[in-house]
């Protein structure tokens, strides 16, 4: 019977299955990969469903197919599935299985980057923050604690992924071991072949298993092993010959690959939004898939860092909330010129399906919704958003001892003397992560943030409550600095006291907000459109009235200076218009109700406006500069005659 699956003759009903069994390879010979022992060139994008909510998977995924992409790029981060250790959450937005299926009934091939670090501008870079309870733990390295944990994940993940491999029917054809490890110091061979076992021993040994590494030399030996198939990444300005030959110096033959193909860059808070130009994209692209290269190009889609899930490079700032990253496809999803100049490449080189690319998702801007104050002092609600109360320390700890990986943390002790004059409050050893809001008996004094402000003055009476409000702002996601410990890290020192005998509370403001508070806590007052500013943080809540509509929009807080939203109890990032260049937040449409009332809820940690209002937008703002002011008048003039 086997000898009929190489005579073409149509004798299906004597035919043993394993004839049709499906191949995905690597052909050192004629330098290609091969899918069913054909040669095969994948032109892919890379996105992340983490970053997109799961009701637009699919619309963004034919986007991509019907652009012209074979393939797309997904990374999985650990932190985002086992976000407490031995907790495995993967349903809703974090249901991969769901995501591979729609790409697979998309007609979408799949390259997974499993990690188990990823970067991505992701929080620590995908690893989960309970690494760092073990105090002197080497991430990404042979360190036994650091192994065992990996090892736990990947024997929950991997047996997952093995159906979906194409060898075995599914549509994922590679594998990535790690990430970009040449950039990072360890350089530590027995992890990476440690990995290299785990991932051959759950997966198989035909499974086509690859690395990925910045175009250097340095990077590329100490990223590369023998037995993973080692790829470059590269953007627009890189000489695309040179960085080609750097890869022949590791895989003299096999397919050209370029895993990372930079169509624009990430946005810090502080900068200017990142553009990367169109044609320029185009160019490029065209000149790699002319060489016969495998390329991905990231991002495609870039999506939204909701909640407390963005990274922080080596620069002071951390990265803003959308993650936009001027790709083909918006934040929202919508196509771009970008993505026609992208598909007019694709179109020459293998045939694009036909019919219009899908439209934008319609945008709807609701307009003002006016907020009121609720609660002003945060050790009225104590008992509310700290169910669990404080934990008694004579120093203070860290949020990772506190098992309290993300949000906030409130650190309370008392003043030791009276300080009529002001007095300076020091973080001596830089030991403010990642930004403090300080009060005395509740009234607001002023903040420390980490690198940039180290000293503030207090003053009050002996006796009197020091309220210290911590906020993660995103720990490192790449480098050598990613053991990024939050909350005081050391102790504070007062004039010339060393302060002791710490209250501290973390605080599970999400988990309150989703069950309903402070919505849901009886009467309120009438709101009010003009009020004195109020320092200091704060809850303010409104409700945005149903119409009929569930449309995405963009939610603006003018003037309003740092803090965070949520709608619906679902947490929609971070807000700082006053650093920016983020101006707008990203609502997914399907978040609002159609025929209910909608509640908001802001925390502002620093200052609020005398107008406690807020505005929904039909489009963005990603960059307020001098030369974009036009733009943003433009936008905003619907409503100037109430600004």
């Amino acid at each position: 019977l086997p000898s009929f699956c190489t005579l073409g003759i149509p004798l299906t009903l004597f035919i043993p299955l394993t004839c049709f069994t499906q191949s995905f390879s690597i052909d050192y010979k004629s330098n290609c990969f091969l899918k069913d022992g054909k040669p095969f060139q994948y032109i892919s994008g890379s996105i992340h469903y983490s970053r997109i909510p799961h009701y637009y998977w699919k619309d963004r995924l034919m986007k991509m197919y019907m652009t012209g992409l074979n393939a797309v790029q997904v990374y999985v981060p650990w932190n985002y599935h086992e976000t407490v250790q031995g907790v495995y959450n993967f349903t809703g937005d974090r249901d991969l299985e769901r995501f591979l299926d729609l790409a697979n009934q998309t007609g979408l091939l799949v390259i997974l980057r499993p990690g188990p670090y990823i970067c991505a501008e992701w929080e620590m870079g995908g690893l989960p923050a309970w690494l760092l309870q073990k105090p002197n733990i080497v991430l990404r390295s042979a360190d036994t604690d650091y192994m065992q944990a990996v090892s736990n994940w990947l024997a929950v993940l991997l047996p997952k992924m093995k159906p979906w491999l194409y060898i075995n029917g599914g549509n994922i054809i590679t594998v990535q071991v790690e990430n970009e490890y040449g950039s990072y110091f360890a350089c530590d061979y027995n992890y990476m072949r440690h990995l290299r076992t785990l991932f051959s021993f759950f997966l198989g040994e035909e499974t086509v298993l690859f690395t990925t590494d910045g175009n250097t030399d340095k990077e590329m030996t100490c990223g590369s092993l023998e037995g993973l198939y080692a790829t470059v990444d590269f953007g627009t300005d890189t000489n695309i010959t040179e960085a080609f030959k750097r890869q022949r110096r590791y895989e003299p033959r096999g397919p050209l690959v370029n895993s990372e193909f930079y169509t624009g860059w990430l946005d810090h808070w502080g900068d200017q939004h990142a553009v990367v130009d169109a044609q320029k994209v185009g160019r490029v692209l065209e000149e790699m898939l002319v060489m016969g290269a495998n390329v991905n190009m990231y991002m495609f889609e870039g999506g939204t860092n909701f909640g407390y899930w963005n990274g922080k490079t080596l620069r002071p700032y951390r990265l803003v909330t959308s993650y936009d990253y001027d790709a083909p496809l918006t934040e929202a999803g919508d196509p771009t010129e970008k993505l026609l100049a992208i598909r007019d490449v694709i179109t020459q080189f293998r045939e694009v399906p036909s019919g219009p690319i899908p439209p934008a998702t319609p945008k709807f801007a609701y307009g003002f919704v006016t907020l009121q104050k609720v609660v002003g002092n945060l050790s009225s609600v104590l008992s509310v958003i700290s169910p669990l109360g404080p934990v008694k320390s004579q120093h203070p700890l860290t949020f990772e001892e506190l098992k309290q990986y993300y949000g906030y943390v409130l650190y309370r002790t008392t003043l030791p003397r009276d300080l009529s004059e002001p007095t300076p409050l020091i973080s001596p050893l830089n030991g403010v992560h990642d930004r403090a809001y300080v009060s005395v008996n509740g009234v607001y004094q002023g903040l420390l943030e980490r690198d940039t402000t180290l000293v503030m003055n207090v003053t009050g009476q002996r006796g009197d409550t020091l309220d210290i409000l911590v906020e993660n702002m995103g720990r490192v996601n790449f480098g050598s600095k990613i053991n990024d410990y939050k909350g005081l890290l050391s102790s504070l020192i007062l004039g010339r006291d060393i302060l002791a005998d710490w209250q501290i509370y973390p605080l599970d403001i999400d988990g309150a907000i989703s069950a309903g508070w402070p919505h849901s806590r009886g009467p309120k007052s009438p709101p009010t459109r003009l009020r004195e500013s109020s320092a200091g943080p704060g809850f303010y809540t409104g409700t945005l009235q149903p119409n009929g509509l569930s449309w995405d929009t963009f939610l603006k807080l003018t003037d309003w200076k740092k803090g965070q939203v949520w709608i619906n109890g679902v947490n929609l990032g971070r807000y700082w218009p006053a650093r920016g260049p983020q101006k707008t937040l990203y609502v997914p449409g399907p978040l609002l109700n159609s025929n209910l009332p909608n509640t908001i809820t802001v925390l502002e940690l620093e200052s609020a406006p005398a107008q406690l209002r807020v505005l929904f937008m039909e489009r963005p703002l990603l960059n307020i500069t001098a030369g974009k002011f036009l733009f943003n008048l433009i936008s905003l003039f619907p409503y100037l005659h109430i600004l």
